[in-house]
């Protein structure tokens, strides 16, 4: 008899034992689970639009991985300088954007020779609306923007030499997006970065931008 209760009351033991355990390595799991969420979220808890309120988040999700942890910012120029507005956001993956808008007197045609070089020899894809020239450049993580600007402090002979706002994004680290997809977000996050510079550089004369510019053709 003696050996029976001893027996039932093993076994019970152990039941409570296993179910302890189970309880544990489910709670552990739970844990690791809402750690995990927590902490690899960085993109998501960014601002619902970035770098003075010029890009928006999901943009940016569009391009970057998602991280632990991610860093934005940006910067104005100071009076004077040809650079006008930048901004960056960086993961602790390190992926990252950096994006900057300068006011330079180039023209159209020389800026677009700088990418495609002489005789269009490097490979981009292009798109424009309204004087607004934009691409895209199919070796690298890299996008550009070209707006036509007369600056406040350019007197009527520097302003026909062809001054305009110019807008660089690059890309670097693992990316999310590939392919027609990445030119196309990174070019829309460049051209949220020009139409900023171009009120931070009070360029002469209205302009009418766009909402979006027209879409590249997938490839």
């Amino acid at each position: 008899m003696a050996e029976n209760r001893e027996s039932t009351s093993t076994r019970y033991n152990a039941k409570g034992l296993l179910l302890g355990l189970t309880a544990l390595c489910l709670a552990g799991v739970a844990v690791w689970f809402a750690y995990a969420q927590f902490f690899t979220k960085g993109l998501e808890r960014l601002p619902a639009k970035i770098c003075e309120g010029t890009v928006g988040r999901d943009m940016v999700i569009q391009v970057l991985p998602s991280a632990r942890s991610v860093e934005e910012g940006s910067k104005r120029g100071n009076p004077g300088d040809d650079q006008v507005f930048s901004c960056h956001v960086v993961t602790s993956g390190d992926s990252s954007l950096l994006g900057r808008s300068w006011v330079r007197p180039v023209s159209k045609a020389d800026w677009l020779e700088s990418y495609e070089g002489s005789g269009g020899n490097n490979q981009v894809i292009r798109t424009s609306v309204g004087g607004i020239e934009a691409l895209a450049q199919l070796d690298t993580e890299q996008a550009a923007v070209y707006v036509p600007c007369v600056s406040p402090a350019l007197s009527s002979d520097d302003a026909s030499d062809g001054y305009a706002v110019i807008t660089r994004l690059e890309a670097g680290g693992g990316l999310k997006a590939t392919g027609t997809a990445l030119r196309q977000a990174l070019t829309d996050i460049a051209y949220q970065l020009t139409k900023h510079a171009y009120k931070l550089a009070e360029c002469q004369g209205p302009r009418d931008f766009p909402e979006e510019l027209p879409r590249y053709e997938d490839d």
